[in-house]
């Protein structure tokens, strides 16, 4: 079935919102906890969420790179399918989608899980409320391209709001002062610890560049998206964590596991954890959005180039690519409702990390063996940086198999089974889809 084709109707501001909207979450809330765990000082801490936001500035430069070359639906399985062909392609792209699904079900979960604590007498049916969320999501995308970003601009910006109000209060609302504690010596490997921590909680920087097909100008609004994304996240880290260690001595946040709702309790009392419960939801429906236009648009390209089943590359007329929104939900609705969601984000982690070090190298090949190929943003740096950003990746990586082999050859089963399937199933597509 020919596409309807995708919509230009995106710009700059829906380039910020889904950067932000995707990466500012929970995991900031939690992960300030498990870096002073491994440090020190406050001013390790401080020293360590910038290196992290900087190499991820760093990865976002030598990504835009790519986005602007290659501006079409699809992220990392674009780059890596002109980079190293069909096969290498669709073990990215494949991969990429399932950990999309398998995050989808995980925040959907997560939206039941706060909801109930919010109000106990859904405790029962958490599952049940992810599911309806989820659902009124799709019919949110079903309501077309515009629609969506819409929501996603609006969501996100009531929730860096909402970060910003609590940073706000940790420094107005007076507190009784507290020594530092005793906090742990520092040792390399929790060093090591602490950078893996926070690149991770940096992860969603790359969102814009699935959508770059449908932005109006992605020579311009790629790189401004990118670049302009990470930079707000990393001021809002950065404003958090020091918002919590005016408030908690290094040591007892190094015991949290949830130092926000630490901080909240000491400023405001008992109802301090209901107020992170509220952010905490507060900043999961832009980041379920998000991802849900996310993998559908991975799904969208690979059929339209022919790796899997070709109605996927349907558009409806307000822009979504419908059928790969329906596989993409029927197969989020049956992670949650089995569970299995769980085991998929573990494994689905090594799949991130994979992808990241394939696209990098990407970036290599594609610069000698196209030098000629009209780069309307050229990645800052360039050896320096890419390698930096590459060899990043590969530790990441490395450290990942190294703490979790169990599901770094469950991963390896996973990919096969895909490969298999598209050996059974797909068919050869043109080679002049590449270009």
């Amino acid at each position: 079935m020919p596409s309807r084709g995708l919509r230009r109707v995106l710009g700059l501001g829906f380039g910020l919102a889904v950067i932000v909207g995707s990466t500012l979450g929970v995991g900031i809330l939690r992960t300030p906890g498990l870096v002073a765990g491994q440090l020190s000082t406050p001013s390790l801490v401080l020293i360590v969420w910038i290196t992290g936001g900087l190499y991820t500035l760093l990865s976002a430069v030598c990504f835009a790179e790519l986005g602007t070359m290659l501006p079409k639906a699809g992220g990392y399985y674009v780059y890596a399918r002109h980079a190293f062909g069909d096969t290498v392609g669709f073990a990215v792209g494949w991969t990429d989608w399932l950990t999309y699904c398998s995050v989808l079900g995980y925040v959907s979960i997560g939206i039941g899980e706060f909801a109930a604590l919010l109000l106990p007498s859904l405790s029962p049916f958490v599952r049940t409320v992810a599911i309806a969320v989820l659902l009124a999501l799709v019919a949110l995308q079903w309501a077309g391209v515009q629609v969506s970003s819409r929501f996603q601009q609006l969501a996100t910006a009531v929730k860096f709001a909402a970060f910003l109000a609590i940073v706000v209060a940790a420094f107005v609302i007076p507190h009784p002062a507290m020594g530092p504690g005793v906090a742990p010596p520092v040792s390399i490997a929790g060093l090591v610890v602490a950078l893996q921590a926070v690149v991770i909680t940096y992860g969603g920087w790359q969102s814009a560049l699935y959508f770059s097909e449908e932005d109006r100008d992605p020579s311009a609004n790629i790189p401004r998206s990118m670049i302009g994304g990470v930079v707000s996240v990393i001021g809002v880290y950065l404003l958090v964590n020091l918002a919590l260690l005016s408030v908690l001595p290094i040591g007892e946040m190094a015991r949290s596991t949830l130092p926000a709702a630490d901080a909240a309790r000491v400023l405001i009392g008992a109802r301090g954890s209901q107020i992170i419960t509220v952010l905490s939801l507060i900043s999961l429906p832009p980041m379920l959005n998000a991802i849900l236009m996310i993998g559908t648009r991975i799904l969208f390209a690979m059929g339209r180039d022919g790796l899997l089943w070709q109605r996927t590359s349907a558009v409806g007329a307000g822009g979504t690519p419908t059928v790969a929104t329906l596989v993409t939900t029927a197969v989020a609705v049956v992670l949650i409702a089995s569970g299995s969601f769980q085991r998929l984000v573990a494994i689905t982690a090594f799949f991130l990390a994979v992808n990241y070090a394939t696209c990098c190298l990407a970036l290599f090949v594609l610069r000698r063996r196209e030098p000629a190929r009209v780069r309307p943003f050229v990645a800052w740096g360039f050896p320096w940086s890419a390698g930096i950003v590459f060899a990043g990746a590969v530790a990441l990586l490395i450290g990942m198999l190294a703490g979790d082999t169990v599901n770094g050859a469950a991963a390896l089963v996973l990919l096969g089974a895909g490969l298999a399937g598209r050996a059974a199933f797909a068919r050869k597509p043109a080679l002049d889809a590449l270009t």
